[in-house]
């Protein structure tokens, strides 16, 4: 149960007011016999040290008139108003109800006089003791660091200790300063103005409150706010109202990450959906990526065989190399599509963070599976160098009569052909009978390619893949 306590001056000491300033009457404390909480209807006449109710018939800087009930109306001097607001925030004002203290019965014009401040004061050490003994928590302004703990505001001086106060770091204690917290009431003695809060344990209080009604309600397949309390090496616990669930690393993201703070950190705020809940050992496992979009159903829209992707080697395994692409998602690289074939390994060719382009030759998006190759990718650049290189010979084999039997037939004083004249069809043929052989040559060598990746590469990348996914 909670209750606002009025943020007021502290108590008075030795009777005086804790304003600073001189009162226009000498407030005395009031004897020890008076009831804190005694609260009536005023009758004629007054004695010292009642708290009686009042109303407010003037208000202004000099303070306030109230009638109390007797022939005339009590005096509150300014500095005996005491808080000037109500409980709720409202500000006081004319037709106002008050408690009132009365400081003397009748003053040289036999008018009470009247404090506010003092009725409060007493008011706040009954409320005080009320919520020590109901165990309520409260709340309370944190006003200043001091030796030990912290100063807060109840209304009267109150002292909160350091062992006391639900913080990681303790020598961070300056921050609570000008912040309202939550507070238990673990000690009060009116007689020597002491009172001494738990800020631990109004959280602990709260925390179990929450977590009893988490608990209650909690669901799997529930979406929920969290906030991430603590990371480890295996995943993140996160705060679901009250109890903590864990979010296992393998549940953060639809992509691989090694360690959970590649992903979080303390105090970030998320979403997560409730994926199991043992209620006899009231244990939450949570999940994250189930309801963040899933890379792997866009992959057969922006993948296609054959395409060259570029990315960062993420992982070398002994069978081969993980290759994560600009979507987040990670290809595999089996030894076999390395350079050099079946006997190159990716431990001796490829490290962690090497950027690659690579040729896209299986798709399996059901199995999240995409398998990469170099090799191809090497073998598709030889064989665009090579028709490239055909093709500048191509136009260089154009020759003449002249080129081939010019010196011959100038010593037997023939005059050959010009030179832009073309060589006799023979030789033409010759020609392109060469480059002909070259592109039957180039196609078989595809045709044998095509063979290897469709019997001999695919049997090998079966158990591979299968073991980067089990890896993985």
């Amino acid at each position: 149960m909670e209750e606002q306590l009025d943020h007021q001056a502290g108590p008075p000491e030795q009777g005086e007011p804790a304003g600073g300033s001189e009162p226009a009457t000498q407030v005395e404390e009031p004897p020890a016999e008076a009831e804190p909480h005694s609260m009536e209807t005023a009758v004629s006449p007054l004695t010292r040290g009642q708290i009686v109710d009042g109303l407010i018939v003037q208000l202004d800087d000099q303070g306030a008139l109230v009638d109390v009930g007797t022939k005339s109306e009590g005096h509150i001097p300014a500095n005996e108003m005491g808080a000037t607001t109500h409980e709720d925030g409202r500000p006081l004002a004319v037709g106002d109800r008050v408690p009132v203290f009365v400081v003397r019965a009748e003053d040289e014009e036999g008018s009470p006089v009247l404090s506010k401040r003092m009725a409060d004061y007493e008011s706040t050490w009954h409320r005080l003791t009320r919520a020590h003994e109901q165990r309520q928590v409260i709340s309370a302004m944190v006003t200043d660091r001091v030796k030990g703990g912290l100063v807060v505001d109840l209304g009267v001086r109150g002292f909160l200790p350091a062992s006391h106060v639900r913080i990681r770091n303790v020598h961070a204690l300056d921050r609570l300063v000008g912040q309202s917290i939550k507070v238990k009431i673990i000690e009060v003695d009116r007689a020597r103005k002491r009172v001494v809060v738990s800020h631990k344990d109004a959280v602990d209080e709260e925390r179990q409150k929450r977590r009893e009604q988490t608990l209650a309600g909690i669901e799997e397949n529930q979406v929920c706010k969290g906030v991430v309390r603590r990371i480890t090496e295996y995943g993140a616990f996160v705060d679901v109202g009250g109890v903590d669930g864990l979010l296992h690393v393998t549940e953060i993201s639809w992509t691989r990450i090694d360690h959970p703070s590649e992903a979080l950190k303390v105090g970030d705020r998320i979403d997560v959906i409730v994926l199991r809940y043992d209620r006899e050992q009231n244990r939450i496992s949570l999940g994250r990526k189930q309801i963040l979009p899933d890379p792997w159903e866009q992959v057969r829209d922006k993948f296609k065989v054959g395409q060259v992707v570029s990315g960062t080697v993420s992982r070398v395994v002994p069978f081969g190399a993980f290759m994560k692409l600009d979507t987040g998602i990670e290809g595999i690289i089996p030894n076999s599509e390395l350079p050099g074939g079946r006997s190159a390994k990716a431990q001796d060719v490829l490290k962690v963070g090497d950027k690659l382009e690579a040729k896209v030759v299986n798709i399996r998006a059901p199995e999240r599976r995409m398998t990469l190759s170099l090799r191809q990718m090497q073998q598709t650049e030889e064989r665009r160098e090579l028709k490239e290189y055909m093709a500048r010979q191509e136009d260089e084999s154009r020759v003449t009569i002249g080129d081939l039997f010019g010196d011959m037939l100038s010593e037997a004083g023939v005059t050959p052909p010009a030179e832009s004249e073309p060589a006799p069809d023979l030789v033409e043929n010759v020609a392109e009978e060469l480059v002909a052989q070259e592109e039957l040559a180039l196609r078989l060598e595809e045709e044998t390619l095509h063979s290897e990746v469709e019997e001999g590469t695919e049997a090998e990348a079966e158990p591979v893949e299968e073991r980067a996914s089990e890896e993985a």
